[in-house]
Formats: C-alpha cells, structure tokens, sequence
C-alpha cells in the first residue's frame, strides 16, 4: 500500500506537466504568431476606432433621448384632443431608439461616425443670429419640419418633403455657417459635419467608400444633416484633364445623393438633407447645383440687419448711457450703424470686440499712471461703459500715434473695416454710407 501511495504522487509531477504544455506551447505560439502578424496594428487601432464610434454615438443618441423626454414632459400638461398625436410622436420615437441600438458600423461608416456632432454640444441657437429671420423661417419651413415631423407634411401631400440639399451662398462672414451650427441645434437631426480630409485617403478607391459610408450611415442615422462648408472644394466643377481620383468622388457623391438607390429606402424615402455652404457658388458643378434646389443667398446685411446685429453681440456688454457736453449720447447706435456699411457680421462682431477692449486698456493705462502695480486689485465695475468713439479707433488720443497733426480735419474713410480690425483714425465727417463702404 505505501509503494503504490509513493508511485502515486511520483505520478502527478508528470500529469500536471503534461495537462499544462499543450497549453503553454497554444499561448507561446499565439503571442509568436501575433508578433509576426504585420497588420496586428491595424486591427488593434480597427478596434479602438470601432469602440470609440460607438461611444459617441450611443452618448449623442443618449443625450437626445433626455431632451427629448425633457420636452415631452414639459408639454405634458396640454389639452386632452393632443393625447392622441403625443402617443403617435411617442411610438416613432421608440421605434427609432430600437432602430438606433441595433445599429453595426463597417470600417468607413466608423471613420464617418466621428464626424456627427451632437445637436446639444452646440451652443449656437437662431436666437443668436442677428438681420437673417427670413432665411431662418425659410429654413425651419423647409428643411426641419420635413426633417423631424415628416407625417405631418406626408399627410397632406408627397411633394412636401425635405429638400435634398440646401446651399447657402454669399460673401465670407455672412452667418452662413453660424446658420448651418443653428440648423444642427435647432432641428435636433443627427448632424454631420463632414470635412474634406475625412474623403481624402491615400489609397485608390478608399475615398469612394468613403463617400459612400456617408449616405449609408446617414440613412442608419436618419433623420440626419450632411453639412459641408466650402463646398465648392469639393464638388466643384468637373474640368477635362482632372484627376481621375477627384471626378470619381464627385461621380459618387453624385450617385448616392439622387440615383438609383437613393429612393428605395422604406417608410416612404430617407430623410437626409444635404447642407452646403460656399462663397463661391459659381464654381459648383451644375449637377450638384440641380440636387439642391433650395438655396439661400447670404449676402452683406442692410442698414437694418446691421443694427440687429449690433444689438446681438452688444447685448451683455456695459454701455456708457451718459450723455456728452452738447447733449447728445455718448453711445449711439445709428451712428455705428451707417459706419458699418459694407461690413459683414463677423466685421461686426470683431469691430465690437475692438471695441470692449478700448475702455479696459484705458483703465489699465490710467492705474499704471497713478503708480498701480498690483494689477490683481483693479475692480471691473470701475472701467466705464462702452462709447461710440471706442469703434473704428475714433477717440482722438489713439489718433495721435497713428497720424500727423497736419492731417486733422481731412476726410478719411474706416481703413480696416473689412477686417475688423481698429487701426486709428481721425473724427468722421458725416458722409453717405456708399463712401464709407468696405473696398
């Protein structure tokens, strides 16, 4: 009995060895194997850009289902003859959340899934757009009301439908593309704001499936917005001698946007509206101007527009309401609004904030006069409000280091409003508006 106890555990030594060398030699020869794999790389970073799609957009649908329960809750307290529309808005939205959470991206579709901007991460609303309500009211007629309550519209006729595209053209710093921010806010659609480096690979054809990634994760997506700023660099006019790879993209482009595919999507069509934005509209192919039939001229603001626009970006900034030693104000509106013609609203709006730094560096200049060096003790509410002199670098002290005293009293016109920007100049004399237009 004790020689065969003894040969007993001489025996488990060699069992455990051979129960654990198979499995050692299947480890080693995976960890070897992996190393010797030259795409190991690619398939990890495969991964984590798969992962890092789906997180993003699992967080943007979980962030519009809260405001949307967020807004449903806030109505709930409405007349009973909307219980009926409620529930049938309700049920859609169920439904898309189910379509939502089944949702598999391919390797194109990911490297799109990082372009689409979540709707509650904007901070830019239609209320912040100054001069633009026509466009604004166009918009929301035409583009998000189809968008995100189609049975409301399919109800009542076919042709109401969400354009396929819409393009917003006119001069640089119009508002087009603070617009197309308001658009994504607003609406609520699923936005994606896609830049022309993401279509651009290296290798021959990727950037085809790139842009056909595009519609395909849209449709996933839809209700969605494809906006492209400066459009015209990427679907511009097809030219005879043009790359190969470029007329391929816009022929794709072109394919998915109104071909044969694009109209056989079920429950009566998708709801993808294509958004573009250009300062050159007549560099656009004459095809991709067909495929967006809206289309909303930004052009300089008016005298009107002009005046809201001021009002907008002045509205949380202390202005001086005293009045000057001849009675009139030392702020005045209309003033600033005929020197500001010709100027677009972002020449407005870095003319304004010139402007709101004039009387802080006054303050400061003042304080170091009076020997102040500790800078950390100076109070805000002591740096008076902003006047009409502190635009277009009018107040007479800047004027000084800017130009000889043999030049006062010259009629001189605004030298950088088309930029914005605050070079000094003398008084004005009160002139038409055409004279003082940006060249």
């Amino acid at each position: 009995m004790g020689v065969s106890e003894r040969r007993f555990w001489q025996w488990i030594p060699d069992l455990i060895f051979v129960t654990a060398a198979p499995i050692l030699a299947y480890y080693l020869t995976r960890q070897v194997m992996s190393r010797l794999d030259p795409e190991v790389g690619a398939k990890a970073e495969a991964q984590q850009k798969a992962l890092a799609a789906s997180s993003r957009l699992q967080s943007i649908f979980s962030n519009h289902d809260r405001s949307t329960d967020a807004e449903e809750h806030d109505h709930s307290d409405s007349e009973d003859s909307e219980d009926e529309e409620r529930g049938s808005g309700r049920r859609r939205r169920n439904e898309e959340r189910d379509r939502r959470k089944n949702i598999t991206l391919n390797t194109y579709e990911q490297a799109i899934a990082m372009e689409v901007v979540s709707p509650t991460e904007i901070p830019v609303t239609f209320a912040d757009i100054g001069g633009l309500d026509s466009i604004i009211e166009e918009l929301r007629e035409a583009v998000i009301y189809p968008l995100t309550m189609p049975h409301l519209y399919s109800n009542h006729s076919s042709l109401l439908t969400a354009p396929s595209g819409v393009l917003l053209y006119g001069p640089p710093g119009c508002g087009k593309t603070m617009l197309a921010k308001a658009l994504a806010r607003e609406s609520g659609a699923c936005f994606i704001n896609l830049h022309i480096s993401t279509l651009t690979e290296k290798w021959y054809g990727d950037s085809n499936k790139l842009v056909a990634a595009v519609f395909s994760l849209a449709r996933k997506l839809q209700p969605s917005i494809v906006f492209i700023d400066e459009i015209d660099a990427v679907l511009g006019t097809r030219r005879t001698g043009e790359h190969e790879a470029s007329a391929m993209v816009k022929a794709e482009f072109m394919t998915h946007w109104d071909g044969l595919t694009s109209a056989t999507v079920r429950e009566g069509g998708q709801r993808i509206c294509i958004l573009g934005a250009t300062n050159r509209i007549q560099d656009i192919d004459e095809a991709i101007l067909r495929r967006m039939p809206k289309k909303f001229p930004v052009p300089l603001p008016t005298a009107s527009q002009r005046r809201q626009i001021f009002q907008l970006t002045l509205r949380e900034t202390k202005i001086d309401r005293s009045k000057s030693e001849d009675g009139s104000s030392v702020f005045d509106l209309s003033t600033l609004v005929r020197l500001s013609a010709g100027m677009s609203g972002s020449d407005i709006k870095e003319a304004c904030r010139d402007a709101a730094m004039v009387p802080v560096r006054e303050y400061i200049r003042i304080q170091k006069e009076r020997g102040g060096r500790n800078m950390r003790g100076i109070r805000a509410e002591a740096v008076r409000g902003l006047q009409t002199d502190d635009f277009f670098g009018r107040r007479k002290q800047n004027a000084r280091s800017f130009r000889s005293p043999d030049d006062d009293g010259v009629d001189d016109e605004v030298k950088s409003q088309g930029s914005g920007s605050t070079e000094e100049v003398d008084d004005f004399v009160d002139t038409p508006s055409e004279q003082v237009a940006v060249r």
